[in-house]
C-alpha cells in the first residue's frame, strides 16, 4: 500500500547534477566584481536557495548589487550553463516506476520556471510531472516554502499526510516542515547527513534506489 499520493521533487541536486554549469556561471558573475579563485565548496553552498539571496548572504552584496550579479550569472547560464548538467543515474527508472504506481509527481524548485521547464524538456523529464511549481526571474516568490505552498494549493492537496517533499538541502526539508508535509533528504546531492538530520528530514535516502522504499 502506498504511503503517499503526491511526490514533490527538487531539481538541482535531486534529479540532476547541475554543478558544472552553475559553478562556471557563478565564477563568471563573481569575476565581474573582482572575486576570483572561489573553491567548489564555497560555490556549492549557493545551490538551493534563490541565488540573489546567496549573493547577499555569502558575499555581502546589497540588493542592487545582487541583482546585477544575477544578470551576469544569467549571461552564461541561460544558453550554456543550463545544459552543462546530467540526470543522476536511476532517476529515469525511479520516475517511470512512480508513474506506473500512479503517484502524482510535482516539480518544486526555486529555479526560475523558465529555466526549470527548459531543463525538463531537454532531458525528457517533463512527461513525468503533472505540475511545475518554480521561482520567478525576479526571485520575489522563490523561497522553497512558497514553492511548496503553491504546489499544494494548485493541486488542491487537502490531506497533507499524502504529500512528501524530496530534496538534497536543508531548504527543501525546512520548507516541507513549514508546510506540514513529510520529507526525504537525499545524500547523493549537494547536502550532507548532518544538514539533513538537523533539519529533521522524515527520511534520509543514501541513493536514488532508496527513495522508492520510503514511498511505499
Amino acid at each position: 500500500m502506498k504511503k503517499y499520493k503526491y511526490v514533490l521533487f527538487d531539481l538541482d541536486g535531486t534529479l540532476n547534477d547541475s554543478e558544472p554549469g552553475i559553478f562556471a556561471s557563478l565564477r563568471q558573475a563573481l569575476s565581474y566584481f573582482g572575486i576570483n579563485g572561489e573553491t567548489d565548496d564555497n560555490l556549492r553552498k549557493m545551490i538551493g536557495p534563490p541565488l540573489g539571496q546567496s549573493f547577499m548572504q555569502y558575499y555581502g552584496f546589497d540588493e542592487q548589487k545582487a541583482l546585477l550579479a544575477l544578470d551576469k550569472y544569467r549571461e552564461r547560464y541561460t544558453d550554456i550553463g543550463i545544459y552543462e548538467n546530467s540526470v543522476y543515474d536511476g532517476i529515469y527508472e525511479l520516475l517511470t516506476q512512480l508513474k506506473k504506481e500512479e503517484f502524482v509527481l510535482i516539480l518544486a524548485t526555486s529555479k526560475p520556471e523558465i529555466y526549470a521547464k527548459r531543463i525538463l524538456k531537454h532531458y525528457n523529464l517533463e512527461k513525468y510531472f503533472s505540475f511545475v511549481s518554480a521561482g520567478d526571474l525576479e526571485q520575489k516568490h522563490s523561497e522553497k516554502v512558497d514553492i511548496i505552498r503553491k504546489a499544494l494549493s494548485e493541486i488542491n492537496i487537502i490531506n497533507l499526510s499524502e504529500a512528501v517533499m524530496i530534496g538534497d538541502r536543508k531548504f527543501d526539508i525546512n520548507g516541507a516542515n513549514l508546510c506540514g508535509i513529510d520529507s526525504i533528504g537525499v545524500l547523493y546531492g549537494y547536502g550532507d547527513r548532518e544538514e539533513l538530520e538537523k533539519s529533521e528530514a522524515t527520511y534520509i535516502a543514501e541513493k536514488v534506489s532508496d527513495i522508492i522504499t520510503f514511498l511505499l
